[in-house]
């Protein structure tokens, strides 16, 4: 069974993901498998481009976890929407010295459910969890994730409303 971890740069993929791990599961690092598929740099997003269609293409299944902002683009059997509070995934964002506008532009998409659009669109009701990790340790996450997988707790989603994160230009 492959299992995705998607969401917003900061919500906490990566430690989650580590966690994971260090349980003995298996876990790709979305961003260890993306090199041969870029194929420029925005610099005004401070991103790089990646043709993330052909990477879902030839990207080989694992019977495991794939964490990434990319994960939802594959064929998952479950796939996990990690989320965070606007104001503490800017301050996540701030600590890893991202540009000012990349911390906007990502707690923008946060607000609006960029990544839980795109992931409802894409799978099943039954396939999704929505998880907030605002104040959450990667370990407390790691055990919520683990029993979806298992089928013990059911999919949820669509219960966030961080709209009033927007800020107003």
């Amino acid at each position: 069974m492959m299992c995705g971890i998607t969401g917003t740069p900061g919500t906490g993929k990566s430690l989650i993901g580590n966690e994971l791990a260090r349980r003995g599961n298996t876990v790709i690092h979305l961003t260890d498998t993306v090199r041969p598929f870029v194929t420029g740099m925005d610099e005004e997003r401070d991103a790089q481009i990646i043709d993330v269609e052909r990477w879902a293409e030839e990207f080989s299944p694992v019977n495991g976890f794939v964490e990434g902002q990319f994960a939802h683009m594959l064929p998952c059997d479950r796939i996990i929407v990690l989320r965070c509070r606007p104001d503490e995934l800017k301050a996540r964002l701030a600590q890893r010295k991202y540009r000012d506008a990349k911390v906007r532009e990502n707690a923008e998409a946060e607000a609006l459910d960029y990544f839980l659009i795109e992931t409802v669109e894409a799978f099943e009701p039954s396939q999704i969890l929505e998880l907030d990790t605002t104040g959450r340790d990667a370990s407390s996450c790691a055990d919520l994730i683990e029993r979806f997988v298992k089928g013990e707790i059911p999919a949820d989603f669509g219960h966030l409303d961080w709209s009033a994160f927007l800020e107003i230009r």
